[in-house]
């Protein structure tokens, strides 16, 4: 037909880039510049997060086809697009990968899982009587911080031993300022007591100048000044105020030989041993502050299917693992001006420039060859070591009761992630049902879940509708994730806490959402709940027992006793959260300022009850409408 043209383009579509050939695409617009490059998966995962000093030469290697291992060859394979983003420095670079790397997560970088805040001491210098406590979190308070300690148990230690040789308060403000005559501390020698001025500000003051120079390093200093003051009052036959000092001096030196470890040439410093064996890694941290030992912590980063590498290809597997560890270890903590280790980072001069640029002060990472550090160092490799081996032989043991498991309940393989579930209540109020979840690795506390059971339909007590609640809510979530592409938090057996019933419940409403594949067991507790008398309920089987001495049995009481404990803790805390509610919280139009007024006029909630109209309308910022609002209130009923 003329003066008809065919626009229909019949040209086949180009066939999208993956792999190699994707990244060789990308090369061709990267700049020679420093940054940070993504590799993402097909569900727009992040496989893996590196730096460069210049994009375009880093990238490159990656599609020309020459892997070090295969993990890496798997990894670019896996590949379906890329971001990137450049910095002013490769210091930067550093820094921006090490905090991706951290919220991201990906599957083939080198990942430090137990990341959590160390506890310090701060003594406060925002009131006039400085209060010494112990502290987690961000600096928000004025006052001076000194850590980090490796755990609660070792700062609470310092702490008791500075409260006996400094006598420094402890307790809140609010208790303070409420204080009309000493507490039992006082009473027993651990506060000097300035809440009723039984010590001046001054000599108060003084007292936390001395615990202040102890914690930074002074400690020899501050004993030899008591020393001196107590041959001072023995000479001048003031004896009780000699044994106080004597007293003082006596704590403080326990904490030297408690710490076991107090170097006489290191006052800061990190000491840090990586162990690698078997495909597994353990990182040992001791922490040395003002010359002392405040303890030690053990990592075992996850370095399984990693593809971590240097743009330094003589570097070894275990120095890409130190660096990956060091950089995300001090993303969120103190850095020390000295870092001691058993072995060279990678590019050490770029990671020790990163912490400088982190912290604002020089920071030196060394590796000890003879002397009082090398032992240090020598001493924390040992513990590396010890620590893995024990956690090597209790996976081998977590390894050989998950094939336990497998055969007592007939699954296809031995589970890698177990979830637990059980309810707690009190005659159906505060109902609350808790998830645990257990693996190869034992038990998985970040995973833990509860559930307020929000259904106003249910009949106070019912166990079987409170568990249907627990599950559709928990199950709907898992159908909607894996929808999205994410089935990491499949379970492959599911235990309920209860006999047929409750697993009638539970495989009602798993096979209403589509995830009747999953196994389910149901837990019933013995006569007299008596552990080792529990029947295992099985769909289609008849209910068994274990062998009453059996370690897959005892794994299994342990699985259901701790799901109980966290059940029961997240309802203690829901009911203690109810006891603490005040009615006038619920009142339209009562906001903190109106309910503090309230409660200063009347004395409490009930007296704002008893209240007329009259006599509400009489309290600051109290309307003629709110007071008539606030009396129907509570005459509802």
């Amino acid at each position: 037909m003329s003066g008809v043209t065919d626009t229909t383009d019949d040209s086949p579509t180009p066939p999208r880039l993956i792999g190699a050939a994707l990244i060789k695409d990308e090369v061709t617009r990267l700049p020679d510049a420093p940054g940070v490059y993504r590799m993402i998966g097909d569900a727009e995962e992040v496989l893996y997060v590196g730096k460069a000093k210049s994009l375009k030469k880093r990238v490159v290697q990656y599609a020309q086809g020459r892997f070090h291992t295969n993990r890496i060859a798997h990894m670019v394979d896996a590949t379906r697009s890329m971001e990137f983003v450049t910095t002013r420095t490769e210091a930067d670079a550093l820094l921006l990968e090490i905090n991706l790397i951290k919220q991201l997560k990906p599957r083939f970088n080198v990942l430090l899982r137990d990341d959590k805040s160390f506890p310090e001491i701060v003594i406060r210098r925002d009131h006039d009587a400085p209060q010494l406590r112990k502290h987690r979190g961000a600096h928000t308070i004025k006052g001076d911080y000194f850590g980090p300690f490796a755990s609660a148990w070792a700062v609470n230690r310092t702490l008791n031993t500075l409260q006996k040789a400094f006598l420094l308060r402890s307790c809140s403000d609010s208790v303070y300022d409420a204080r009309d005559r000493p507490c039992m501390l006082h009473q027993i020698k651990r506060c000097a007591a300035p809440c009723t001025g039984l010590i001046g500000k001054d000599d108060y003051q003084a007292l936390v100048d001395q615990a202040e120079a102890f914690l930074r390093g002074k400690s020899r200093a501050v004993m030899a000044s008591m020393a001196k003051q107590m041959e001072e009052a023995a000479e001048e036959l003031e004896f009780e105020r000699a044994a106080r000092l004597r007293d003082r001096i006596r704590a403080l030196s326990a904490v030297a030989q408690e710490t076991q470890i107090n170097p006489e040439t290191v006052d800061e410093a990190d000491v840090v041993a990586l162990h690698v064996e078997g495909g597994q890694a353990c990182v040992q941290v001791f922490f040395f502050r003002a010359g002392q030992n405040w303890g030690n912590r053990a990592y075992f980063p996850r370095v399984a299917g990693a593809a971590d590498e240097s743009e330094d290809e003589t570097t070894t597997e275990e120095q890409r693992i130190l660096t990956a560890f060091l950089g995300q270890f001090y993303d969120d903590k103190p850095i020390p001006r000295l870092i001691l280790a058993n072995l060279e980072p990678a590019e050490i001069g770029l990671l020790s420039e990163a912490f400088a640029l982190k912290s604002g002060r020089k920071v030196e990472i060394a590796v000890p060859r003879r002397g009082e550090k090398a032992d240090l160092v020598g001493h924390a490799l040992t513990n590396a070591r010890e620590a893995l081996g024990r956690k090597m032989a209790e996976g081998s043991a977590q390894t050989k009761l998950l094939a336990g498991v497998c055969e007592a309940f007939k699954l296809e393989a031995p589970p890698e992630r177990i979830e637990v579930y059980d309810n707690s209540h009190i005659q159906g109020t505060n109902a609350v049902g808790g998830m645990i979840v257990a693996g190869p690795e034992g038990f998985m506390k970040g995973q833990y879940r509860k559930f307020n059971i929000k259904s106003t339909e249910l009949t106070p007590g019912d166990d079987y509708g409170m568990m249907k609640e627990v599950l559709k809510r928990r199950f709907a979530r898992l159908v909607k994730e894996e929808e999205e592409g994410d089935s990491d938090n499949r379970p492959d057996l599911v235990l309920v806490d209860g006999g047929k019933g409750q697993l009638d419940a539970a495989l009602e409403i798993m096979a209403d959402l589509g995830v009747d594949d999953i196994a389910v067991v149901g837990v019933a507790k013995g006569p007299d709940r008596d552990a080792g008398l529990e029947r295992f309920f099985i769909p289609g089987q008849t209910p068994f027992m274990l062998e009453p001495k059996s370690p897959v049995l005892y794994y299994l009481q342990r699985l259901r006793d701790e799901a109980h404990r966290f059940a029961i803790g997240a309802h203690r805390t829901r009911r203690s959260m109810d006891l603490k509610k005040n009615p006038l919280d619920e009142i339209e139009g009562v906001g903190p300022g109106r309910k503090k007024a309230l409660l200063h006029a009347f004395g409490s909630a009930k007296g704002v009850g008893r209240a007329s109209v009259e006599d509400l309308v009489k309290v600051e910022g109290v309307s003629q409408a709110l007071a008539e609002r606030i009396h129907g209130f509570f005459r509802k009923g």
